[in-house]
């Protein structure tokens, strides 16, 4: 079969372990229980087949004295319970303390991965899937606590079995701590070169998982284009072959774990072979009594037991590593956009916006803005036209320092916005785009989202300004109405002005409008245009228009093309000029009023 092998890049396991060691030392107290109750388990698990020996032992005497023996049995069989109460509370301790230890520190996990990658790039996003960041989020909890199981219930219990069988058979005889230490080493050196062979295929495993996940979010968020296409042939296409890589990739790395376990069990019974037949030779020379039989078929028991999960231990720890690499690789990943080590809280006075020499593409070999200089005065309403892609979403999309500029400078009465907190910046500003997206929330949650402070009242106010205030009430839960995922339960006008309320209810110095009422039909969009022009006053304003009803509220018009201003005036004034912005009139608007 045709396999593309990957391994964990170089470092991974090395950061994923620092990540997660980060969030462990946070607690430890419980990390310190867990850690004696661990060590007092297996001294337990050591120390019991030693009182059974001797149970054997003081029972094979029963030909000589029977009842002479009872009272020594007795007292033998009562440590023995003892010993035994004590692991099963050693047991319940360390039982507790993991489920509070790990809950714990995967909720830490899960915060952590939320804050930071909540805070990258708008175009981080627009490169990812969100359904394959879910699952990566997702992912490095889940791995902590696989890879937390293992070093807890397997690693630490193999190392302390082992020190404890070998130092009690060595002080037996040294010839079964000879064979036994031979025995072991030779075992773990085949899993461990195993697993990290076989560690490669896990990674491209996690990697066809989170294709077929991201395939299957795809479809699922545009199940509307699929059936106006008819496209359900084409999608269940894409997910057969997705889903048919990760199956083959699982059907193999399953059949690998079980070649390897055949191995081992063949290696765990020539270890007992050997080790029974040493003790039997030994046992006829006098050096060991019938309950080192007992004692030995316990150990290997117990030893066998623990060895053999030591391959699906490390199989497991690397698959933990695969699962938890992804998400941490984000993690790592510096935040494209970040606010400089002195930046300030922008302070806004006026609200006059200057773009100053800039330069930026989306791509190095696609400039979208090309020495793009504008000054827009304090309070005053500008609106911006062009062709697509002519650079028009991009001024707002870098005023609002969603993306950087390659060279140049954007300012705020004076104040760089590179400069400034982030925070403080969009603070400042409200943008109504032009497919509004809203929360899976209540329509009062999603209003509310423009100042989180508001009062009941003022929420109303907003939702009546912005005139949905009326199809609210017509809701059986009024205002308590979930909306659906990206607010898909109500209609393209409907969205457009539960987004026009929220920034009503923000109330900023600086109003981004972008097609803003493109999604209105003609009754709704003469309601919204009183809702703006009283929204816009005393406040600066960048809109990108097309219909005449919000140009004409405009005070000056920028035409752009190519990344360059190419006129600029009123509606009258450049539709005397003739040009571009006559062409683009009667192409968008000219129909409409012949």
């Amino acid at each position: 079969m045709n396999i593309t092998k990957r391994k964990l890049h170089k470092g991974a396991v090395r950061d994923v372990t620092k990540i997660m060691w980060r969030h462990v030392v946070k607690h430890p107290i419980s990390m310190g229980v867990i850690l004696l109750a661990t060590i007092a388990i297996n001294a337990y698990q050591i120390i019991l087949p030693l009182y059974y020996k001797k149970l054997v032992d003081v029972a094979s005497k029963w030909l000589t004295s029977p009842s002479a023996i009872v009272p020594e049995l007795i007292s033998v069989f009562i440590v023995i319970i003892g010993l035994s109460l004590a692991g099963w509370c050693f047991y319940r301790l360390r039982g507790f303390t993991t489920t509070y230890f790990q809950s714990r520190v995967m909720a830490d996990l899960s915060k952590t991965s939320f804050d930071y990658l909540i805070r990258h790039s708008h175009r981080f996003f627009l490169d990812n899937f969100a359904g394959s960041l879910v699952r990566k989020l997702n992912r490095l909890p889940r791995a902590f606590e696989d890879i937390s199981d293992q070093v807890e219930f397997s690693l630490l219990p193999i190392i302390f079995t082992i020190i404890g069988i070998l130092y009690v058979l060595f002080r037996r005889d040294t010839l079964l701590g000879v064979i036994l230490s031979i025995g072991i080493c030779i075992f773990i050196i085949f899993n461990f070169i195993v697993a990290l062979w076989k560690q490669k295929y896990e990674a491209v495993r996690v990697e066809k998982d989170s294709e077929a996940t991201g395939v299957l979010a795809d479809a699922i968020t545009n199940s509307a284009p699929i059936k106006l296409f008819s496209g359900y042939g084409h999608e269940e296409s894409l997910y057969r072959q997705a889903i048919n890589n990760l199956w083959r990739i699982r059907f193999f790395t399953w059949n690998l774990n079980e070649v390897i376990d055949a191995v081992q069990t063949f290696m765990m019974f020539i270890i007992n072979i050997g080790i029974v037949y040493v003790a039997i030779i030994l046992w006829g020379r006098g050096i060991l009594t019938v309950g080192d039989f007992l004692l030995i078929q316990l150990y290997l028991f117990n030893l066998f037991d623990k060895i053999f999960n030591f391959g699906r231990m490390l199989r497991r720890l690397f698959e933990g590593f695969a699962d938890a690499a992804e998400m941490v690789d984000i993690l790592n990943m510096p935040h494209e956009i970040k606010d400089a080590k002195i930046a300030k809280p922008l302070q806004i006075k006026k609200g006059e916006i200057k773009f100053q020499n800039v330069n930026f593409g989306f791509q190095k070999t696609r400039r979208v803005l090309n020495d793009f200089s504008l000054n827009i005065r304090a309070g005053e309403k500008v609106a911006f036209m062009g062709s697509s892609g002519a650079g028009k979403s991009t001024l707002a999309l870098l005023l609002c320092r969603f993306y950087d500029v390659d060279s140049g400078k954007i300012s705020i009465d004076g104040q760089e916005i590179t400069a400034v907190t982030q925070e403080s910046l969009w603070d400042n500003i409200a943008m109504v785009p032009q497919e509004p997206i809203l929360f899976h929330r209540t329509i009062r949650e999603n209003i509310l989202y423009g100042r989180r402070d508001a009062t009941n009242k003022e929420i109303i106010e907003a939702a009546k300004k912005a005139h949905c205030h009326e199809f609210i009430n017509t809701f059986p839960c009024g205002y308590e109405t979930y909306v659906g995922e990206r607010g898909v339960k109500l209609s393209g006008g409907e969205r457009q002005r539960v987004a026009i309320a929220r920034a009503i209810l923000k109330n900023p110095p600086i109003l981004v409008l972008d097609e803003a009422t493109s999604s209105l039909d003609s009754e709704s969009e003469s309601l919204i245009q009183d809702a703006l022009k009283e929204l816009m006053v005393n406040r600066t304003v960048l809109a990108i228009a097309h219909r005449l009803s919000t140009i004409r509220q405009m005070d000056r018009i920028i035409v752009i093309e190519d990344g360059y201003i190419i006129a600029e005036g009123s509606h009258e004034e450049l539709l005397c000029q003739g040009g571009t912005y006559q062409r683009l009139w009667e192409i968008q608007a000219g129909k409409f009023l012949a």
